[in-house]
């Protein structure tokens, strides 16, 4: 199932850096199913944020192909890429484009993160366009799986050191060592007669 992005206009009162109160609107993307799912996920996530009275002001769809974020990166860019395809009948080329929202520091950044992402693309591209985006956050959904996969990692025992866990297993495993070396001495010895 294909991923919808909604871009949620958000209007309420920012104090900026001098210390003036002042009314903003900002972008936010959210992951959803209907504008009604998105409605409510962007107050829930906003609400997290701002503690004062906001307004959503307009929500759409985004017209974003693929999301892709970027560690130690903090604004949005929106990479344009033209994908080349070959029109046998009638001998020429033909472009698409598609949008991807990166995240980056700048826009030399944004450009090779583009190029990192479509490295395994097995058509021909080019990248006509990248520009900064208003984008403030993106919120993906989550269905909690995440969680729940990061709970079932093997922990320690409580209250032993890892060399004492360790300890506990090297027994076993030099038990079957020692009974696969004997086995194979075995057979190589009917193999012999």
């Amino acid at each position: 199932m294909s991923t919808t992005w909604y871009e949620c206009k958000v209007k309420y009162r920012k104090i900026d850096e001098s210390g003036v109160q002042k009314v903003t609107t900002e972008p936010y993307l959210v992951d959803a199913l209907s504008y009604t799912e998105a409605e409510t996920r962007i107050n829930e996530e906003m609400s997290a944020y701002i503690s004062e009275e906001f307004k959503i002001t307009n929500i759409k769809i985004a017209n974003f192909a693929e999301i892709h974020p970027f560690d130690n990166s903090d604004r949005w860019f929106k990479s344009k890429v033209a994908l080349v395809s070959y029109d046998e009948e009638s001998g020429k080329e033909r472009k698409s484009s598609m949008y991807l929202l990166v995240q980056a520091n700048d826009v030399k950044e944004a450009y090779d993160n583009t190029i990192s992402m479509m490295k395994d693309s097995v058509s021909d591209y080019t990248v006509p366009a990248i520009s900064e985006s208003p984008i403030m956050d993106v919120f993906p959904y989550f269905s909690g799986e995440e969680e729940q996969f990061e709970k079932a990692q093997p922990i320690a025992v409580a209250g032993s050191s890892q060399e004492e866990v360790s300890e506990e297993v090297n027994p076993v495993q030099e038990e079957v060592s020692e009974e696969v070396d004997s086995s194979q001495g075995e057979i190589s010895e009917e193999v012999d007669s």
